[in-house]
C-alpha cells in the first residue's frame, strides 16, 4: 500500500486511468460535483460509474461493478462526491475496501483520510493499491505578502457554493487557448486539481496561509499571460467565506466573473433552512470589488456566468436580457454558450 497525501499536485498528476467514478448514495447532483466535473472535462478517462441503491445521481456512464470495471481495464476508483465536511460515510467503506482489494487505486477528494479507515488501509496493503488523498496542501506554505505580481489574473467568484465557478474558469481558459492567448487554469479545489493534474486545495489550508497559497498558485508570469483561477465558496456564505476572502486577496485579480445558479435563493447547507438568503447579485459584486481593490485597485468585473439548467430556452434568453440591462456585462452559461463573449470583453479591455 502507498498512501499519497504529501502534495496534492503530485498526487493528482499520478492518478492512473481509466477511472471508475464512485457516486455512492449521493442524494443530489449538488453533492456529486467531483464525479460530474471529471465526466464533463475528462470524459475520455472515465470508464464507468458505481452507485449504491437509491443514489439520485447519474453521470451518464455505464453502471459497472468493481469486478466488471477491473475486467474492463479500470485502474482507479475516484470518489465522485463532495459532501459537507468531506466525510466518508460508513456505507461507502465496503465498496472502497473492495476496490482496493481488487487492485484499484482509490482516489479521494474528501477531508477524511483514506489511510485512517482500517478496512480500506488493510485492503490496500494486501493488494498493493495506492490510497491517494487529493485534499492535502503542500507543507511549509508562506504567509501572503500582497506583493504585486506580473501577468494577468482572472478569478471566478460566486453568489454561493456550487454555482459553477470551476466550470466557468475552465471554459474561459479553453476559449483563451483556442484564440492563441497565453492562459493557464489554476485549480484551487479537489475536483479542479484532478482535472488539471496540479493545484492547491485552498479549503484545506490553515487560514493564516490562505492568501500565501493563492499567491503560489498564480506566480509571476509574462505580461500577457492569464492565470484563470478557480473560485471557492462565497463571501456571503457564513460557513465558507474565509477561503473566498483568502483566495480573493492572494490572487489579486485583474478581472472577476460572477457565477450564480438561476433559481438559487438561499445559501446551501445551512440550518435552519432558508435563514440566509442570497442578496441581489449587484451587492455580491459590490462586496467582491470592494475587497478585491484592497490588493488591486484596478480590479473589475468582466462578465456574469449563470447556471441556467432549470430554464427553458426562452426563459434563458429573457434572463440574459435582464442581466445585461442590469449589469452592462456579457452573460453566459458556460456549458451552453462557451465563454466567447466574456473573452471578447477581456480582449477589448486588456489586450488592445
Amino acid at each position: 500500500m502507498t498512501i499519497m497525501n504529501a502534495k496534492a499536485s503530485y498526487a493528482a498528476s499520478a492518478i492512473k486511468t481509466p477511472l471508475l467514478i464512485y457516486f455512492g448514495d449521493a442524494p443530489s447532483y449538488d453533492y456529486a460535483k467531483t464525479g460530474l466535473g471529471l465526466i464533463q472535462w475528462r470524459r475520455g478517462d472515465c470508464l464507468g460509474q458505481l452507485r449504491l441503491p437509491g443514489c439520485d445521481v447519474d453521470g451518464g456512464l455505464e453502471d459497472l461493478s468493481i469486478e466488471a470495471a477491473v475486467a474492463a481495464g479500470a485502474k482507479s476508483l475516484v470518489i465522485g462526491v463532495a459532501n459537507t465536511g468531506g466525510v466518508i460515510p460508513d456505507v461507502w467503506i465496503d465498496d472502497l475496501a473492495n476496490a482496493a482489494r481488487a487492485g484499484l487505486d482509490v482516489v479521494s477528494g474528501m477531508h477524511m483520510r483514506l489511510g485512517d479507515l482500517p478496512v480500506v488501509a488493510a485492503a490496500a496493503e494486501q493488494s498493493g493499491a495506492r490510497l491517494i488523498d487529493i485534499r492535502t496542501p503542500p507543507k511549509s506554505l508562506p504567509v501572503g505578502t500582497g506583493r504585486k505580481r506580473t501577468g494577468r489574473r482572472l478569478l471566478a467568484v460566486g453568489s454561493d457554493c456550487a454555482v459553477g465557478k470551476k466550470y466557468t474558469a475552465l471554459a474561459i481558459e479553453k476559449e483563451m487557448c483556442q484564440r492563441g492567448m497565453k492562459a493557464t487554469f489554476r485549480a484551487t479545489g479537489q475536483t479542479g486539481i484532478m482535472i488539471a493534474g496540479q493545484g492547491i486545495p485552498l479549503d484545506s489550508v490553515v487560514s493564516d496561509f490562505l492568501s500565501g497559497a493563492a499567491e503560489l498558485i498564480s506566480p509571476d508570469a509574462e505580461p500577457d499571460h492569464w492565470d484563470v483561477i478557480e473560485g471557492q465558496g462565497s463571501l456571503i456564505h457564513p460557513s465558507f467565506a474565509a477561503v473566498s476572502l483568502g483566495l480573493l486577496h492572494g490572487s489579486q485579480p485583474d478581472a472577476l466573473v460572477l457565477c450564480h445558479e438561476v433559481g438559487r435563493t438561499h445559501c446551501i447547507d445551512l440550518e435552519p433552512e432558508g435563514e440566509y438568503s442570497i442578496p441581489p447579485l449587484q451587492s455580491v459584486m459590490d462586496l467582491n470589488i470592494l475587497l478585491a481593490r484592497r490588493v488591486n485597485p484596478a480590479a473589475r468585473f468582466v462578465g456574469v456566468s449563470l447556471n441556467t439548467s432549470a430554464l427553458t430556452k426562452a426563459e434563458r434568453a429573457r434572463t440574459y436580457e435582464v442581466c445585461v440591462e442590469q449589469y452592462g456585462l456579457p452573460v453566459i452559461d458556460p456549458l451552453i454558450d462557451g465563454a466567447g463573449e466574456i473573452v471578447d470583453k477581456i480582449e477589448a479591455e486588456f489586450c488592445s
